[in-house]
């Protein structure tokens, strides 16, 4: 596996748009536009939030029969609990992409993001999107990229390319997400294409295995959100289909390379975030335990904001991995802060103070815990709790 540029447009027979349509008033790019040049196998993972906006539920309706050949998503305005009113303006977006495109209705895909309870400026989307179809090209995931931003501080993109069987085959993708940011989805889009060819039914085992072992280990502040999506296009024009055996064994770990990179690159942008947080739990007796472990360990606000505030407070790591819901036994448990060991069977250890303070000082933390309970292991990510996060969310109208 080789990574490229290209982003969301590297695999084959796609091409994408982003611009300024008039949603933001900073004018800074605000809708995208992504297409395949036939129609694509199509899976999706949506919120878990019961509160859904309009955008997620015509996306829900559209995927139903596995295919889409267009994604079309907003930045500035979330289009959720908008009510009957909000529904036709997320349906109007996809007959308005459907148009310009030459494509079915039901083969697009709409994604809104941004402050709640705001209508869509139906005109300028409208103009914005016939616009976009004039600005499609392979050199256009840059601009789709920045266009789905909200209070995100840069990019997220990512392209692999592998060969599989004497064919080469690509996996781009573009996100954004730094706040509201929950396991089990969050506020955020991941927008991945690939020019494999896929069964739908195994695109979508794919996605959800993959979904699993990155976003939905992720956590900012807790926060699950009304608009956050995963949606994933496979249109063949590789020429390479992915069946069984190593083939598709390559092509699920190039997926899951993808989404952990999106997934560490959002909890790395966590709003007013000064450090990534990697938290690592293993020797676990299930697999949901080690997940619950980590997961508990890298949303603990306690632990956050030690983190910020460079303070190696293992107790706070053993307080929130004992109030997981998994079945640990604190006798057995190691942690380790960086290289330094602060804890050894579930009890405190002397330790080089000073060299646990210089691993906090870095942008990127590792806390390995160590369960003694099984073999099985499971990584989330996270980012400290600042001073910033607070102004951030305390100016931010949603």
């Amino acid at each position: 596996m080789k990574i490229i540029k290209g982003g969301i447009t590297a695999p084959k027979g796609y091409r994408s748009a982003g611009m300024h349509c008039g949603i933001k008033t900073s004018g800074k790019k605000d809708i995208a536009l992504i297409s395949s040049v036939v129609p694509a196998n199509a899976a999706a993972v949506f919120t878990s939030n019961k509160v859904k906006a309009a955008p997620i539920l015509v996306s829900m309706e559209n995927i139903k029969g596995g295919k889409a050949q267009a994604i079309v998503a907003n930045s500035g305005c979330a289009n959720a609990c908008t009510g009957p009113e909000g529904m036709e303006d997320a349906r109007f977006m996809a007959k308005a992409v459907a148009s310009v495109l030459n494509v079915k209705e039901k083969h697009v895909l709409v994604a809104s993001t941004g402050s709640i309870g705001s209508r869509l400026p139906m005109k300028s989307i409208s103009n914005g999107i016939r616009s976009l179809s004039k600005k499609l090209s392979t050199s256009g995931n840059l601009d789709a990229a920045d266009a789905i931003l909200t209070t995100d501080t840069r990019r997220k993109e990512i392209a692999v390319r592998l060969n599989l069987g004497g064919k080469a085959v690509t996996i781009g993708a573009i996100a954004k997400g730094s706040g509201m940011i929950a396991p089990n989805m969050a506020t955020m889009f991941a927008f991945i294409t690939t020019d494999a060819d896929v069964h739908p039914f195994k695109l979508k085992s794919y996605l959800r295995e993959s979904v699993e072992k990155s976003f939905n280990m992720t956590v900012v502040d807790r926060d699950t959100s009304t608009n956050d999506c995963v949606f994933l296009l496979a249109n063949g024009q590789s020429g390479k289909s992915i069946l069984f055996g190593n083939d598709e064994k390559e092509f699920k770990q190039a997926l899951d390379h993808v989404c952990i990179y999106l997934a560490r690159e959002i909890a790395r942008d966590g709003e007013g975030a000064t450090k990534l947080i990697e938290v690592k739990a293993a020797g676990a007796g299930s697999l949901r335990d080690a997940r619950l472990t980590a997961k508990a360990v890298a949303g603990s606000d306690l632990v956050k904001s030690a983190i910020f505030g460079e303070d190696p407070n293992f107790g706070r790591i053993m307080a929130a991995l004992g109030n997981s819901g998994a079945d640990v036994n604190p006798d057995a448990v190691n942690i380790f802060i960086g290289n330094t060991q602060v804890v050894k069977g579930g009890k405190a250890v002397q330790f080089n103070v000073n060299s646990a303070k210089k691993h906090l000082k870095g942008g990127e933390v590792q806390i390995n815990i160590m369960l003694g309970q099984g073999a099985h292991i499971a990584t989330a990510w996270g980012c400290d709790l600042t001073y910033d996060y607070v102004k951030i969310n305390a100016r931010y109208h949603t």
